[in-house]
């Protein structure tokens, strides 16, 4: 993802010197709790080692703007380069993405001490930075910040992958009961959609641009767990009819039969697999909170089990920029989605992410940036769909109306949700 260069000041060096380290000692902070053997663990090619995550933020920083702007400045290992490269075809190449749980080497210490040299070197020279530069690091926080939210999906599906999940209690206090649903009406017309350029945003959320619409519903709040077991109990995965083709392939191929880390013994309670710090096991599935960890397959069959459908991204967008809404955020560090509260239009941002009808491509006039920032984000046009809104892993001040989440319709481990449209 890259940022618009056209964007205005970003303020001062001091503001944005206390973001950056905010950002950067939050990463530390919520990898502190998992051991050196936890954060090497890679449980399929779609998930990165906690490590790694760590180490390539850190990649980000020393190869996109201490490299090619601080003069004199000595990289902390040149075969970091190429080690810890993701995609980026342009710099030469980059290791098996399903291979990173290999990489014992560097060690956790050794990667915290790249974490060091590289964050000392940029604080020192930021007064000397020109905005073009500050706008990259500014790019460079809000990378960071999409990695610590898959520091949370990530290290969930390794622990979930292991034999170790033993029932723990729900969080104490009172249950949050979620608000009946209901439907608020979106008038029809054309509306603007994207980003208006105030602020940061990555360059797949412009440019701004007309929608037609036509007038439709949106559900007020996500779809909750209480209201998928009825979707489940009532054969969902078991009824081809509710289904695209390619989803009940899926389902049938890996035997889906409820959203993933749900499981239940004989006739007992449905139960589900959370991370909470280094405390990690089941709880008993909460009806009130938001289904999570679906598929758009599975969100898709939902919505047509309920007589409704998944609003474009569009529609979302014209809906969460006018109202109001909150959610649970990585800040509150509950690492799971919570009960909606009150009426109105909630849970918009926060809590899970929610899958849209609309399949993952670039806005009328969009263009890739030049160079090697150019491969963040257009090169992934394909094949996926876009999901909105944010989820209880989303850092608070990282999301926004606009800001588009994609991914294969088959993916699960996400803090993927649904809210329905009519």
């Amino acid at each position: 993802m890259s940022v618009s260069l056209e964007q205005k000041s970003i303020g001062t060096a001091d503001v944005f010197r206390a973001h950056f380290s905010e950002v950067r000692n939050l990463s530390m902070r919520l990898t502190e709790p998992f051991s050196a053997e936890d954060q090497m663990l890679q449980s399929m090619p779609d998930a990165s080692p906690v490590k790694w995550h760590l180490a390539h933020t850190t990649w980000f920083f020393e190869t996109f703007i201490l490299c090619p702007h601080l003069r004199n400045y000595v990289p902390f290992d040149a075969r970091y380069k190429y080690l810890l490269n993701s995609y980026y075809k342009r710099l030469g190449g980059h290791p098996q993405r399903g291979a990173r749980g290999l990489m014992s080497r560097p060690s956790l210490q050794e990667v915290h001490a790249y974490r060091s040299h590289v964050d000392s070197a940029l604080l020192a020279t930021l007064d000397e930075l020109s905005q073009e530069v500050l706008q990259l690091v500014e790019l460079g926080v809000n990378h960071e910040q999409q990695h610590q939210e898959l520091i949370v999906t990530d290290i969930k599906h390794a622990l979930w992958s292991g034999l170790l999940r033993p029932e723990i209690d729900s969080h104490s206090g009172p249950r949050k009961l979620a608000p009946r649903l209901s439907w608020i009406e979106i008038e029809g017309g054309i509306h603007m959609v994207g980003h208006d350029g105030n602020g940061f945003a990555f360059d797949n959320e412009g440019p701004r641009h007309e929608m037609l619409l036509q007038p439709f519903r949106i559900a007020s709040r996500a779809v909750t767990n209480g209201e998928y077991l009825e979707f489940m109990s009532d054969d969902g995965y078991r009824r081809p009819e509710l289904w695209l083709s390619d989803g009940w392939d899926q389902a049938c191929t890996h035997g889906w039969n409820s959203p993933l880390y749900w499981e239940r013994r004989d006739d007992g309670p449905w139960r589900e697999f959370v991370v909470r710090g280094a405390e990690t096991g089941t709880k008993e599935v909460d009806s009130d909170e938001p289904v999570c960890h679906i598929s758009f397959y599975e969100a898709d069959a939902y919505a047509r089990w309920s007589g409704a459908r998944l609003p474009t991204e569009e529609e979302w967008e014209i809906a969460a920029v006018r109202m109001p809404a909150k959610g649970t955020f990585l800040e509150d560090n509950i690492l799971h989605p919570q009960a909606a509260i009150g009426e109105a239009f909630r849970q918009a941002f926060g809590d899970v992410w929610e899958w849209t009808a609309s399949p993952y491509i670039g806005y009328p006039g969009f263009r890739s940036a030049p160079g090697a920032l150019g491969e963040y984000n257009g090169k992934f046009m394909c094949n996926q769909f876009v999901l909105r809104g944010g989820s209880c892993a989303t850092p608070a001040s990282h999301i926004r109306a606009t800001y588009r989440n994609f991914f294969p319709p088959h993916t699960r481990w996400q803090f993927s949700g649904l809210r329905l449209a009519k």
